[in-house]
């Protein structure tokens, strides 16, 4: 993963390049983990697909387009699972608040309990003595990606074999992976640890690591943890109600504006920005707000290069802009002149906290943060209620409504 150049060029690139590959050879090969710079049989594009280089829709396309519907069945489901992920979500945002208060704490405890700072340490600099564990820890360090197979296995590990706090294992994955999302990082820790679905946890068996490493690892039973339930007991009044999907502002075309570009979604040229007012554009850096803790070179790099790349496709000069204090978003629209700012939809994270810390400023200033939103997450996020399945029923009404039937 190392050296992949943010742009949409090269997203597009790869997933051309991936193309006779989204098939059968997707579906059988997809659940092996070959290690570093081995990741044949999956596309690696997840990177450029977290901050919409590379869109769900196109990707899907693509593999309908090459191996038709049911050869591509596979794949395209993988490229649900996102939408899945992110809409469920934006129904229980309760969840990313109950993590970021979870994570403090976990972290409060680690400051005052030295034995468990030092077993987190171990884990994180990657010396427990498990390889398999240990040789994961290493690549995600080094190449900000991991197999989504070795996850599920780290994951696992950290919670039921380690006895390590899960957010604190999410957190160590967001603040490394490239392709990290907030709901994709932190549903996924859930479900592992069986909050998620709740009552079923993932286990990780030594048998399947054998198998779906190729061999590279041969863990013996006894090192790990049996699993024999999840942390359900810890959240004993179960998953919080559903809530509407919050209502989105439109852009005005005729008001004067500030473009606001974010690694949320880097094809800003599939609105047309063109037609609107545009009096000032900024690129957001956000990347620090993923944890209380340093967040990776490599994420930074990748989210720099992504955003330049933004604002050079969407043809505006931009000034670069950090999210510190949150009061600045007003300060930098209104010296502008500008009446709404204009952003592609941002979803349940660190930046909608950001951008709703900013919403007393921007209501003093009269101004009125707009956002676009794609025809991809209005058609899959209404059944995003409960488990996958009902997207997944739901796969070729989805299709249909965005034009990919």
């Amino acid at each position: 993963m190392t050296g992949l150049t943010p742009t949409r060029a090269t997203g597009e690139e790869l997933l051309t390049a991936f193309a006779p590959r989204m098939g059968r050879r997707y579906a059988n090969g997809r659940n092996t983990d070959h290690g570093p710079n081995a990741h044949k049989a999956v596309s690696v594009l997840s990177p450029y697909i977290r901050r919409r280089l590379v869109l769900e829709a196109d990707a899907v396309s693509v593999a309908l387009s090459a191996h038709g519907p049911e050869n591509s069945d596979k794949f395209v489901q993988e490229l649900f699972w996102r939408g899945y992920f992110k809409g469920w979500l934006e129904r229980r945002p309760q969840v990313w608040d109950s993590y970021l208060n979870g994570l403090d704490a976990d972290l409060a405890t680690l400051d005052r309990d030295r034995r468990l700072r030092r077993d987190v340490d171990r884990a994180m600099a990657g010396q427990t003595g498990l390889e398999y564990f240990d040789a994961w820890t290493a690549e995600l360090v080094d190449t900000g990606y991991l197999h989504n197979h070795a996850r599920m296995w780290f994951a696992s590990i950290w919670i039921f074999t380690l006895g390590l706090p899960w957010r604190l294992g999410a957190d160590f994955f967001f603040r490394n992976l490239l392709d990290g999302d907030a709901a994709s990082n932190t549903l996924g820790w859930r479900w592992v640890a069986g909050l998620h679905t709740r009552g079923k946890p993932y286990p990780a068996d030594a048998q399947n690591i054998a198998t779906f490493t190729a061999g590279r690892f041969t863990p013996r039973r006894s090192e790990l943890a049996k699993v024999t339930q999840g942390l359900e007991a810890t959240e004993p009044d179960g998953l919080p109600s559903v809530l509407p999907l919050r209502s989105v502002i439109s852009p005005q075309p005729d008001r004067p504006t500030a473009l606001l570009i974010t690694d949320e979604d880097c094809r800003l040229e599939d609105f047309n920005p063109s037609a609107l007012d545009i009096r000032t554009a900024a690129t957001l850096v956000t990347g620090h707000l993923r944890s209380p803790l340093p967040v990776s070179d490599l994420v930074l790099q990748f989210e720099g290069g992504a955003l330049a790349d933004a604002a050079a496709r969407a043809g505006v000069a931009s000034v670069e802009m950090q999210a510190n204090d949150p009061t600045s978003l007003a300060r930098w629209a209104a010296d502008a002149g500008a009446t709404q700012i204009v952003t592609p939809f941002v979803t349940r994270g660190p930046l909608r906290d950001w951008l709703d810390a900013a919403t007393p400023a921007l209501v003093e200033q009269n101004i009125t943060l707009c956002e676009w939103q794609r025809d991809w997450d209005k058609a899959i996020w209404p059944y995003a209620t409960a488990g996958f399945f009902k997207v997944k029923k739901n796969i070729p009404h989805i299709l249909e409504q965005v034009g990919l039937a």
